[in-house]
């Protein structure tokens, strides 16, 4: 590839694309082209429709980054030729036809489903679910991630996930070992299962806001990888 690989993201529940800021500005220093998508969280098919539409904005084959849900998203987009590699944080990874939820019943519920509320059709995270979502934030970055969250429809995790692109992509897993969210033993579960290139951060659910150099790293070792191949 003569040129640097765009970075692609896509954000998971009770998040807006705003959560990848600082990895963002990490990895424009280093020359690379970045967009952070917009997800609705109304359908699988919708928010990977979103980061197809994000691959038509730049101009190299790209690294697509999912956290959490975003997992999910870019498990369906990522069979997109222009797709070059995959980054998962703490992420979801249905296999082809599966749901989000009956991958995560695989394993013991986390503490943040404890902290939920339905509104409107939709599941909000409550201001003491913070703790549990991202609690080693400072106090007043947790409450920005209150205030900016996006909340799914409630049968968003029901939906069969169309592809699996971690079966054909090179992919790299960042594992939060003080994750509450996604369990870490489902995080190590579907590493395992795509033979990803594994790092293991103490971390929440959102390393990429409170390790964002460790973060950055990850995705910079994948997108050098993809520039060499």
């Amino acid at each position: 590839m003569s040129t640097k690989p765009s970075i692609v993201f896509a954000h998971g529940l009770w998040a807006d694309g705003s959560c990848y800021s600082k990895v963002m500005d990490l990895l424009r220093a280093d020359g690379y082209e970045v967009i952070s998508t917009q997800n609705q969280l109304n359908t699988v098919e919708d928010d990977a429709a979103a980061v197809r539409s994000s691959l038509n904005r730049v101009r190299s084959p790209a690294v697509l980054v999912g956290h959490s849900y975003g997992g999910t998203v870019i498990t369906a987009a990522g069979t997109d030729d222009r797709v070059a590699a995959l980054v998962y944080i703490c992420a979801l990874a249905p296999e082809d036809g599966e749901t989000s939820q009956a991958e995560q019943d695989k394993h013991p519920k986390t503490a943040v489903f404890d902290h939920v509320e339905v509104v409107d059709g939709r599941i909000w995270l409550t201001p003491s679910g913070t703790a549990q979502f991202c609690g080693d934030l400072s106090d007043e970055e947790q409450k920005m991630v209150w205030a900016t969250q996006g909340a799914p429809l409630t049968d968003l995790f029901t939906q069969p996930v169309p592809g699996a692109a971690w079966k054909t992509k090179p992919s790299w897993y960042i594992v939060g070992t003080n994750d509450q969210t996604v369990h870490p033993d489902l995080e190590r579960f579907v590493a395992k299962r795509m033979n990803a290139r594994v790092t293991e951060l103490e971390s929440s659910h959102v390393p990429m806001l409170s390790q964002p150099q460790r973060v950055y790293e990850v995705i910079r070792d994948a997108a050098e990888a993809v520039a060499s191949a």
